[in-house]
């Protein structure tokens, strides 16, 4: 029997390199067991592959809502799924009248992390299905105890909150032994200036643009923590792969961090608080090398999330988020 043929709709190809991207492709990847899947930046109708299409998942509910509102019209009732990927989550929904008509149309939503379903509007929560994503485990790579090594890893715009780490960074010396490596393209050309800026006036940070992948992820596996001060996230990628890599994680007490990290984690500090911030770097650099020191007990509880963020878990979570719509395969 023939698998059905699913369209991921994505707003970046791999041209972008972004999270959208890093999604769809691994989403395509586990759904091909059951799916003959196939990726595209829209779904209209118009082409051969677009008519043999039994099922739909569009990733971002403002900027694929054209493919939705033509899935809807040409397909009713065939299986489409919505992904809330982070800014139409906590930003187009509340006011953008395509998001919202994207989220009346959908039969399911996706949703990364489990306090995202408190931010989707009553009238539709009882459509979200979490998935958490996954990232394979790497092991923790030899770090230094002369200084604590932070990384932040993400381009430069004003969602990520890049001016936390600069602020950060100039409340610190470099006689503390903190050093912070930033990673990502500067999107916003004035943030870019602004990380020159920083770098030139404090020889403890250092902006080294975009890297490959792979080169991000040794980082992080090198680091003794992540920093991640977005301002608004669905559900950051980058902080299962510190996870994964053994690499605690210094995040803003945003839902989209809350959900990935729990609402007990000791590592959060308030949204664009730089002192705040220090003052985790702080207590993390005193505790190198110690067990029952910050940096110890920040570790054991990404350990303990770690299990949400395996392959396997992923992938069951996405198969049992498409089942049971017409046009979706058994599981």
């Amino acid at each position: 029997m023939q698998k059905p043929s699913l369209c991921i709709v994505t707003p970046a190809l791999a041209d972008a390199n972004n999270g959208n991207w890093q999604t769809a492709r691994r989403w395509a990847q586990l759904l091909s067991g059951h799916y003959r899947v196939h990726l595209s930046k829209t779904w209209s109708g118009d082409s051969a592959q677009d008519r043999q299409t039994d099922a739909l998942l569009a990733l971002h509910a403002r900027r694929s809502a054209d493919s939705i509102a033509a899935w809807a019209r040409l397909r009713p009732g065939r299986a489409l799924v919505v992904a809330l990927t982070g800014t139409d989550l906590y930003r187009d929904i509340a006011h953008d009248a395509n998001a919202q008509r994207s989220l009346a149309l959908a039969h399911r939503l996706i949703v990364l992390q489990d306090q995202a379903p408190r931010d989707v509007p009553e009238a539709w929560r009882d459509k979200c299905r979490v998935v958490f994503q996954s990232s394979a485990r790497r092991r923790s790579l030899e770090k230094t105890t002369r200084h604590l090594r932070a990384v932040v890893v993400g381009h430069l715009r004003e969602e990520k909150s890049p001016q936390s780490i600069f602020e950060a960074a100039g409340l610190l010396t470099p006689e503390e032994g903190i050093r912070i490596d930033h990673l990502g393209q500067a999107l916003d050309p004035a943030l870019g200036d602004a990380a020159h800026a920083t770098q030139v006036a404090c020889p403890h940070y250092r902006w080294l643009g975009g890297v490959p992948h792979g080169a991000a992820r040794e980082r992080i596996q090198r680091a003794h923590v992540l920093l991640h001060p977005s301002r608004m996230e669905g559900g950051a990628h980058v902080i299962i792969e510190a996870v994964q890599s053994g690499t605690p994680v210094l995040a803003s007490e945003i839902p989209g961090n809350v959900g990935m990290l729990g609402s007990d984690y000791a590592g959060y500090f308030p949204p664009g608080d730089a002192a705040q911030l220090v003052a985790l770097l702080r207590a993390c650099r005193a505790g190198i090398g110690q067990p029952e020191g910050s940096l110890a007990r920040l570790q054991a509880q990404c350990e303990a999330r770690s299990p949400l963020f395996e392959r396997a878990s992923e992938q069951r979570h996405l198969l049992q988020a498409l089942a049971g719509l017409p046009g979706t395969a058994e599981v």
